[in-house]
């Protein structure tokens, strides 16, 4: 597991963040859940069941923090090299953190020695993702009532 780190760069800083987390799911648990509760339990009245899972305690996860040490976004990878559970809350979006949660996610793949890694996209996210080099594959479809489709990104 990659150890804690702070990331204090111009560009966490200018994305609304002074902190940025990575750990495991027992360091980041309460931070990560306020985020993805709020984000995918009472926004996208996805079932409290269907988001928090058994994997999480055998992911790496990422929670950036603002100013006042509030967890404004998080993410997950899986052993797999799958990226998940990418949630930004909504006085954070636009600014750029999830972007960062998701190079972070990226990095620590590469770092494990992935080639590859994958992740299931909201459609309406397709867009952010490509911007990092994701590719879209396959066809729509519906997980959790919300529409998705698979992208991956070589890390070779």
């Amino acid at each position: 597991m990659e150890p804690t780190q702070a990331d204090t760069s111009p560009n966490a800083n200018q994305a609304g963040a002074t902190q940025l987390r990575v750990d495991s799911w027992e360091a980041l648990r309460e931070d990560a859940t306020i985020v993805r509760y709020e984000v995918f339990v009472i926004e996208q009245k996805v079932p409290p069941e269907l988001e928090m899972d058994e994997m999480d305690g055998v992911c790496i996860h990422a929670v950036a923090y603002d100013a006042q040490h509030k967890p404004i976004a998080t993410g997950r990878l899986l052993p797999d090299g799958h990226i998940g559970r990418m949630a930004v809350r909504k006085r954070a979006r636009g600014t750029g953190i999830g972007g960062l949660v998701l190079q972070r996610l990226i990095q620590a793949a590469r770092t494990r020695g992935d080639t590859e890694v994958v992740l299931s996209a909201q459609v309406h996210a397709l867009g952010f993702y490509a911007r990092y080099g994701f590719v879209a594959e396959g066809e729509v479809y519906m997980d959790a009532g919300i529409a998705h489709r698979t992208m991956s990104l070589s890390l070779v």
